[in-house]
């Protein structure tokens, strides 16, 4: 019984050792699908000005420029049609899954329109409904004229990640 003592301390012992084994390789691809389902996970971009909340609650009908550029910051871009118009401009799109194209769920063209004494005339949030542009706040859609001009443009720009 002596001589099989060892023998069998031997196997226990190489058992453990494969057991042990086992669980590591367990871990370690459990560790490995969770890496890589990780890398998995949709992502969401935001390009151009971002509209702090409130922002246009805070400037009202009649304000003037300098209240503007306070309140809303640098405009991507400037027009001089009948007086002054400040673009601040947007896109948002996400990607669903890791390397996969991105998709774009929302662009935006805030529009704040001047008279000729630099005092706020109008406010237009401009945004893609149903592929047409369309205004937020009035909630119509602009009819063709010198201001569709001018938008179609701004939208076109905008890089589309289909």
């Amino acid at each position: 019984m002596n001589e099989a003592s060892p023998t069998c301390s031997r196997l226990r012992s190489r058992r453990g050792l494969v057991a042990r084994w086992r669980t590591v390789r367990s871990a370690a691809a459990i560790a490995l699908v969770c890496a890589v389902l990780g890398g998995c996970t949709g992502e969401q971009f935001q390009k151009g000005y971002i509209l702090p909340p409130g922002a246009l609650e805070q400037i009202p009908i009649g304000a003037s420029q300098d209240q503007v550029l306070i309140v809303m910051g640098t405009p991507s871009t400037v027009a001089t049609l009948n007086g002054e118009v400040f673009y601040y401009i947007s896109q948002r799109s996400e990607r669903p899954i890791a390397f996969m194209n991105q998709r774009v769920v929302d662009q935006r063209v805030i529009a704040i329109y001047f008279d000729k004494n630099r005092q706020v005339q109008r406010l237009a949030n401009y945004g893609l409904q149903d592929g047409r542009i369309f205004d937020f706040i009035s909630r119509t859609t602009p009819t063709s004229g010198q201001e569709l001009n001018y938008l179609t443009p701004l939208f076109k720009l905008m890089p589309s990640f289909h």
